[in-house]
């Protein structure tokens, strides 16, 4: 453990050489709301900035992959899922770039100190949702079927990081309940449309290559696939909520 703990302090004091700026002071929360190890903690916020660039071309990629374009640059660039799906639902799709995008800016409204506690939280919520749910699916639901092995490594890491980075926000956010009401609103909706009321030509959730193809971009929904799937997403949802405002609790503790 202090071997571990030197190495960390060394690998933070180079990340500091070149990102410097202070950090926002930590505050003993219980390692249940805080697992990071403080180095970690400190790593990924001297971070920031990269960490924000990153996750929004990982936004940028997402809504690519999902208009089914990974490899394929030939017109038309829009087909896939998105492609399959009216205008008006693009938001409700793309689960995961949407949560990269708002941990993304997260990060950019606290660097540039912008009061944006929503904005924290539905990042808070995002990371860990789509950081827990996508890997579930490709490695229980999915498997790799016709996706490269790369990629479908890379949707299994990228998306476990992502749940790693939200166990950062609770240094530079308040957790207020207003804020974790906005989140809540908008998962649980995510969740509805996902599965369980069809809205705009849904469900909305990621295609799933359990589900059996019915007819032209429709999918038979009654299969253990989608139920899988569904449950986890609800699950994490309460699991968000949980972490959320138990951290809120912890910070009011600490007072």
């Amino acid at each position: 453990m202090a071997t571990e703990e030197g190495v960390g302090a060394r690998i933070e004091a180079l990340v500091a050489r070149v990102f410097d700026d202070r950090l926002p002071a930590p505050e003993g929360l219980p390692r249940y709301v805080a697992p990071l190890p403080r180095w970690l903690e400190n790593v990924g916020l001297r971070l920031a900035w990269p960490i924000a660039i990153v996750n929004l071309l990982g936004t940028l990629f997402g809504f690519w992959y999902y208009a089914g374009r990974p490899l394929n640059l030939a017109p038309p660039l829009v087909e896939g899922q998105l492609g399959a799906a009216p205008v008006l639902a693009y938001p409700l799709i793309p689960d995961s770039p949407v949560a990269t995008m708002f941990i993304g800016l997260s990060f950019v409204a606290w660097k540039l100190d912008w009061d944006a506690q929503w904005l924290h939280m539905l990042a808070f919520f995002g990371c860990i949702k789509l950081g827990l749910w996508t890997p579930f699916v490709q490695l229980v639901v999915n498997g790799v079927g016709s996706i490269p092995l790369w990629l479908y490594w890379f949707l299994v890491l990228s998306h476990m990081a992502m749940a790693v980075e939200a166990f950062l926000i609770h240094r530079y956010a308040s957790f207020s309940v207003p804020a974790v009401a906005v989140a809540v609103v908008w998962y649980g909706f995510n969740d509805v449309v996902d599965y369980f009321v069809p809205v705009l030509g849904g469900p909305h959730h990621t295609w799933l290559r359990g589900e059996p193809v019915v007819a032209a971009y429709q999918f038979d929904h009654t299969v253990l696939a989608h139920d899988l799937a569904a449950g986890w997403a609800v699950v994490l949802t309460i699991l968000a909520t949980f972490l959320a405002l138990s951290t809120r609790i912890e910070k009011v503790k600490r007072r």
